[in-house]
């Protein structure tokens, strides 16, 4: 099943990440720009998180039933076919005429999106095993810039030519990406195991009863998500209001402030594969839930809002990548499974956070979302307490992985 490994070359992880970075781009393009979307299609303020949240729901459904494609089909062709069929999805959005048809387009972008994790597994696959947390934090480290950079050109382009031009703009270099795909990525791959597409669902949930890491780091995912998406969601809303009144353009500014994300990114698998993955989650965990005193001071000091940003962003990227690397450790073959599984609960968390911290908002104000945020950090803290007692797999060193796969078949 696994490709030559010779075949993972600079050039062709960083194609990865920046595949991977404009392809969740299309997932966050919409949090800056939810008031003038509220306001093109009259949607009540208070439930337009229901914009994302879908979005997000369609990103869990692609997770459990095109995911696990990847073990299963040609990543190739799968790669290609999805990143045109996004640009579909992107231009069904750009020319929306009411609200049906935008909330159809982006469950759609949603649901393709997930391409992103189909590179990294294949990513992961490719990589020499003693070097696989440095590779998937090169390309998660892409996803983070395109997340930051999707919040500050949405904004812009907002400002410049009104809240539909990104959408088109995406559409154009999501074909231009499919076509750098077809051309780079390896073209031949080893037969993939006999099996049923049912039956390739089905061991997702099974891979949840047999790997305790798994189940962990899903859990870690669903709160850690949740709560990134209580701050960003909302916060365009008071942001734009009196009496900070900030345009999209400087709304869209604050996602850069998580830049320190990318950095921790690749940081945080090098840890991985020294054995402190529990560790860096933990004290990443302290860092994120830290991060809330600062954001609950937005409305009287921008500054602490950046702080809390970064902080926030940081601890976040870290808890994740070191999550992919411990879990791409303990099944090296089935690595799209083992993406679909722990990304649904990631997936579950942000839609939750998306729809719950509007709501907050609307009952409590920028403090009750921050109460909110702050409470999910906090129950992600102790649940990873709880849990140091699970055996965590060995970073494995060059063949080690491939002969621990061998012994267990």
């Amino acid at each position: 099943m696994k490709p030559t490994q010779t075949t993972l070359s600079t050039g062709v992880v960083l194609l990865f990440a920046v595949a991977c970075g404009l392809a969740v781009g299309n997932v966050y393009y919409a949090q800056p720009l939810l008031d003038a979307m509220a306001e093109a299609f009259a949607m009540d303020p208070a439930t337009v998180g229901i914009v994302v949240t879908l979005t997000q729901v369609g990103y869990g459904v692609g997770l459990l039933l095109l995911v696990p494609l990847g073990d299963l089909l040609n990543r190739r062709r799968l790669i290609v076919t999805q990143t045109l069929l996004s640009a579909l999805a992107l231009l069904m959005i750009a020319f929306a005429s009411n609200s049906a048809w935008l909330l159809l387009g982006m469950t759609l972008t949603g649901l393709l999106a997930v391409v992103t994790q189909v590179l990294v597994a294949y990513a992961a696959t490719l990589a020499i095993p003693a070097q696989r947390g440095r590779v998937v934090g090169v390309v998660t480290s892409g996803i983070v810039v395109g997340i930051l950079l999707a919040r500050t050109v949405a904004g812009g382009m907002a400002d410049l030519a009104g809240w539909r031009s990104i959408y088109l703009l995406s559409a154009g270099l999501t074909l231009l990406m499919a076509l750098l795909l077809f051309r780079v990525l390896p073209k031949h791959e080893d037969a993939q195991p006999a099996s049923s597409y049912a039956a390739l669902l089905g061991s997702v949930f099974t891979l949840f009863k047999e790997e305790p890491v798994l189940r962990q780091r899903a859990m870690l995912a669903l709160m850690t998500f949740a709560s990134a998406m209580v701050l960003w969601t909302p916060m365009v809303l008071p942001l734009s209001a009196p009496p900070l009144s900030l345009s999209h353009t400087q709304i869209g500014l604050f996602g850069l402030a998580g830049a320190a994300g990318a950095l921790a990114a690749a940081r945080a698998g090098h840890l991985a594969d020294r054995g402190l993955g529990q560790w860096t989650s933990g004290l990443s965990l302290l860092l994120m839930l830290v991060s809330w005193l600062p954001i609950a001071l937005t409305q009287s000091s921008l500054w602490a809002l950046l702080l809390g940003v970064i902080t926030l962003d940081l601890g976040l990227q870290a808890v994740h990548v070191t999550s992919q690397s411990m879990i791409y450790s303990v099944r090296p073959e089935a690595q799209s499974r083992l993406t679909a599984g722990y990304m649904l609960f990631y997936s579950i968390g942000s839609a939750l956070g998306s729809i719950g911290s509007t709501a907050m908002y609307a009952w409590g104000g920028w403090l009750g979302v921050c109460l909110l945020g702050a409470g999910i950090n906090a129950v992600a803290l102790v649940y990873w307490w709880r849990t140091l007692n699970i055996k965590t797999p060995e970073p494995c060193g060059e063949g080690a992985c491939s002969r621990s796969a061998a012994q267990q078949s």
